[in-house]
C-alpha cells in the first residue's frame, strides 16, 4: 500500500490511521470551511473533503491523498466547530435529550505526477460519504458548563467529542463509531481496497 497523504491536521484522524495500520503523513489544509459551500449535509462534506485533497494533491508529485470533512446535523441544521464556549455551550443545549446525524465526506486523490514519455500527468479520485444517527442524553446545565470549560468542545464538530469526556452524553448510536469521531475507517478501508 502506497503511503497516504493526510489532508488534515486532525489529531483523532492521525490516529485512527495509525490504529489500523495505514502509513501516511499529515499535510494539513488551509481551506477555507466558510466560503461557498453547499447547506445540504451530503454535498457540504463531499464539496469540503474533495477541496481539501486538492489542495494537498496540487503540493505533491505521487502519493494517495485522503481529504475528509465531517458535520454534525440536527433539524437539518449544520453545527461546525463552535467559534466561542457560549455557541459550544449552546449547541450542546440543543442537542441535550435528542438525535441528530452526524456526516462524513471522505475523497481520495491517487496523484502520479512523475514524468513519463506516454503521459505526464496521472490523477484519478473517488469519493464517498458515511451518516451515523446519535442520541444525547439529556443533559444538565451544571454538566454543560463544566464541559465547556474542559475546552474539549471548541474543535470538534457540534461541540462534543464522542471519543474524549464528551462521551458521557452519547446514549446510542446507529451507524459507524469511527464516523463521530472523524473518520469513517470500514468506508476508508474499501475505498483504499477499490470497492464502494
Amino acid at each position: 500500500m502506497r503511503k497516504v497523504i493526510l489532508a488534515s491536521h486532525s489529531p483523532r484522524r492521525a490516529h485512527l490511521l495509525e490504529q489500523i495500520g495505514i502509513p501516511f503523513t499529515v499535510m494539513g489544509s488551509d481551506v477555507s470551511e466558510d466560503m461557498d459551500v453547499p447547506t445540504d449535509p451530503k454535498a457540504h462534506v463531499l464539496t469540503l473533503s474533495r477541496r481539501k485533497a486538492q489542495w494537498a494533491a496540487e503540493r505533491i508529485r505521487e502519493g494517495v491523498v485522503l481529504g475528509v470533512d465531517t458535520i454534525v446535523v440536527l433539524d437539518g441544521c449544520i453545527l461546525g466547530k463552535p467559534d466561542d464556549a457560549e455557541t459550544a455551550a449552546c449547541m450542546l443545549r440543543r442537542l441535550s435529550g435528542r438525535w441528530h446525524r452526524v456526516f462524513s465526506g471522505i475523497t481520495l486523490i491517487y496523484v502520479n505526477n512523475l514524468p513519463k514519455a506516454d503521459n505526464p500527468l496521472e490523477v484519478q479520485s473517488r469519493s464517498d460519504f458515511s451518516v451515523t444517527r446519535v442520541k444525547m442524553r439529556t443533559i444538565s446545565e451544571a454538566e454543560i458548563v463544566r464541559y465547556v470549560a474542559t475546552g474539549e468542545p471548541l474543535d470538534k464538530a457540534g461541540a462534543y467529542g464522542i471519543q474524549g469526556k464528551g462521551a458521557v452524553f452519547v446514549e446510542r448510536i446507529e451507524g459507524c463509531f469511527y464516523n463521530v469521531v472523524g473518520l469513517p475507517l470500514s468506508r476508508l478501508v474499501r475505498m483504499l481496497d477499490g470497492g464502494g
